[in-house]
């Protein structure tokens, strides 16, 4: 059986976004029906690939080892229930710093197909800002734009694009999925 990949954001997606940073894991919350989410796409063979910007790094905000133990966190609670997550791709840099792997651009897609030798073109990406979807658009996924975190206000900001699914949340993104697979 071919392997099935989807890319998630991680704040605003899988965790409550703060509308500033998680830099501890007493802060990290998953966002309502998320950890269900998360089991339902391990029970269907998904393998999860998590594609996050965190420029608090570069703002001198928590070390790469500091983010390293947030996303340790989670994904321990994931996988006790029996979810294996691949990988967690992290960009640190500030917008400023015209990086590859900051979304919208497509590195950190790029690392992951590297790092594990696939390929994550049509395959979906769920986020909460334009940005997931642009990178999304741009490496050949299939995005989902969820509603959680940064989604509302990314869609009366800028409106809803023609051909993009907006949903509740990562549970009902991964419902959408799961039942249409």
């Amino acid at each position: 059986m071919k392997p099935k990949y989807i890319v998630l954001d991680r704040d605003g997606v899988i965790n409550v976004d703060l509308f500033d940073y998680v830099l501890d894991t007493k802060d990290f919350k998953f966002e309502e029906g998320s950890l269900d989410a998360l089991i339902e796409l391990g029970k269907n063979n998904y393998e999860i690939i998590v594609a996050t910007n965190q420029k608090c790094i570069n703002l001198g905000l928590i070390s790469s080892e500091g983010i390293k133990v947030v996303n340790d966190y989670w994904v321990n609670i994931v996988s006790k229930e029996g979810v294996n997550i691949k990988s967690v791709e992290v960009c640190p840099h500030r917008d400023e710093e015209n990086c590859d792997c900051r979304k919208p651009k497509t590195g950190l897609l790029k690392n992951a197909e590297k790092k594990h030798g696939i390929s994550l073109k049509d395959c979906y990406f769920i986020g909460d800002k334009l940005s997931d979807i642009e990178c999304a658009l741009a490496h050949g996924c299939k995005p989902i734009l969820v509603e959680t975190g940064y989604g509302s206000r990314s869609i009366k900001e800028r409106g809803t694009r023609e051909n993009l699914t907006i949903v509740k949340n990562l549970k009902e993104a991964v419902q959408k999925i799961v039942i249409g697979s």
